[in-house]
């Protein structure tokens, strides 16, 4: 797994976990596709500006994130998506775009869709393009400890 870090915060904290190798995939449709696993059941990270500090924000895959709720989740005046560019730095140990949705490994506050509940489960990308995590939804809350709210388009 490229982010050792996850790996034995997982252990530390006796996750049971699984990690699925599959052909590189940039998109949420490419991943599952490649993976062999509904799109719906992969979650993405998408990092964010909040009042100009770097956050995450966790949803389903194929949902988009709304500035409204976020805004509203967060108490942010202004929100925005950063650009590649901007986080690229604040993890080095993964590919762009291939961040786990453990901000708190990184110091960044992570905010979670309250869509990602309805699932055992949560898939995330593992710090590349070619390998996710599996595990229970409730171990990532327990151990994440993320604000949930609902941040998608979604009614």
């Amino acid at each position: 797994m490229p982010v050792d870090r996850l790996r034995s915060f997982l252990e530390e904290n006796h996750v049971k976990f699984v990690t699925i190798s599959h052909s590189p995939a940039f998109t949420a449709q490419e991943i599952a596709a490649s993976a062999h696993v509904p799109g719906k059941e992969l979650a993405k990270t998408v990092i964010v500006k909040l009042d100009g500090k770097m956050a995450m924000a966790v949803l389903p895959a194929p949902d988009k994130v709304s500035a409204n709720r976020l805004r509203e989740a967060t108490g942010a005046t202004n929100v925005e998506l950063a650009s590649e560019k901007e986080f690229a730095d604040l993890f080095p140990c993964c590919e762009v775009g291939a961040m786990p949705p453990f901000g708190n490994l990184w110091g960044i506050d992570v905010f979670a869709d309250e869509h990602l509940r309805e699932d055992e489960v949560i898939m995330f990308n593992a710090g590349s393009h070619t390998e996710l995590v599996r595990l229970s939804y409730v171990d990532f809350e327990r151990l994440v400890h993320p604000t949930v709210a609902s941040l998608t388009t979604r009614n």
